[in-house]
């Protein structure tokens, strides 16, 4: 039968329908990358890219790299060309009806964090060293625009394979940081507010509890962090990652945590292209806003959110999603994957 289920924090509903995993082409499959297309992000080819903005290296020469971040080539938002600050918003013309229609300059920036000199396509076929190092790189440049003064929000996210909106094969993530908190974040950040107003608890704080006690959802859990499929995931095998200790800011993640969160991240992806075939994915990390203070009611986490199911007419009509597993199936499919599966 199916059912409906609230996410805690966004009070988003989620319609829990195992029967339609049985629908002719329910699932998506991944598409592979041309392999005869040249590639600018391995070693040897950085003269192709934007001039590094960052690079974590053992050598001084251009190629000895471990990982990378670049202007994005084909940016959505730029900063200024000169010294000048953003400009101000223009009104459009005013309706008959009151309407005003508001619009400013994309002001801004998008790098890209190429993740491993190597041609290597997921999160899976990282080292654990340079997966901890890509971290570490998040780290850095959230911490740059946080200093920077102009930005509002970094938003970090990965896409891994066409499905899931990538361009390039080789293993890279990115960095939006905008003026401006993205209407997302703000309706988490006022969900989870909302949630501290009324228990003075953090609610993911909380989820954490009952995932832990709960188990039917957990998926892997090491000494700082945590993956479990939400309560209310949207789309099949959602997961998300979280550090066990209340933190708001991802930047301000010590560096000692790195590792530890670098290994369930890949071990996490290890299982799920095990239990769901090497799948297009995105992961998205979620943190507080750049400037801000420690907040009692907010908790960083990543979302891994596999490309297995089409969105269509009543998601986008109702803001409903439709998932064809449940949490607890995907939880434990995940998690009942041979140790062999998961080794580095």
């Amino acid at each position: 039968m199916s059912e409906f289920r609230k996410d805690p924090i966004l009070e988003r509903w989620v319609i829990v329908a195992t029967n339609r995993s049985q629908r002719p082409g329910a699932f998506i499959e991944s598409q592979p990358f041309d392999p005869t297309l040249p590639c600018p992000f391995c070693r040897g080819h950085e003269d192709e890219t934007p001039q590094e903005v960052l690079a974590l290296r053992d050598g001084k020469s251009a190629s000895d790299w471990r990982v990378r971040v670049v202007p994005n080539k084909f940016p959505c938002l730029n900063l200024p060309s000169t010294s000048s600050e953003q400009q101000a918003g223009e009104e459009g013309p005013l309706r008959p009806s009151g309407i005003t229609y508001e619009r400013i300059d994309g002001f801004g920036a998008h790098e890209v964090i190429v993740e491993s000199p190597r041609h290597v396509f997921s999160t899976s076929d990282l080292t654990l060293e340079e997966l901890t190092d890509v971290f570490r790189a998040y780290k850095m440049r959230l911490a740059r625009w946080q200093a920077d003064g102009r930005m509002a929000y970094g938003q970090i996210f990965k896409n891994a394979g066409q499905a899931a909106g990538a361009s390039l094969e080789h293993a890279h993530s990115q960095l939006l940081v905008t003026p401006m908190v993205p209407i997302g974040i703000a309706n988490e950040l006022a969900g989870a507010q909302e949630y501290y107003r009324q228990r003075d608890r953090c609610v993911f704080c909380d989820m954490i509890c009952a995932e832990i006690g709960e188990g039917s959802r957990l998926v892997v859990e090491t000494a700082h962090h945590i993956a479990f499929a939400p309560f209310a995931a949207r789309l099949p095998f959602e997961t998300w990652v979280l550090p066990k200790r209340h933190a708001s800011h991802y930047e301000q993640i010590e560096e000692t945590s790195l590792g530890d969160l670098a290994g369930i991240l890949r071990e996490l992806i290890c299982r799920l292209e095990a239990a769901a075939g090497r799948c297009a994915y995105n992961y998205i990390l979620h943190t507080a806003p750049l400037g801000t203070s420690a907040a009692a009611h907010y908790h960083w986490h990543i979302e891994i959110v596999p490309n297995l199911a089409r969105t269509a007419g009543f998601e986008l009509a109702t803001g409903y999603y439709i998932n064809p597993i449940a949490p607890e199936v995907a939880a434990e499919r995940m998690r009942n994957v041979p140790e062999s599966r998961t080794a580095e």
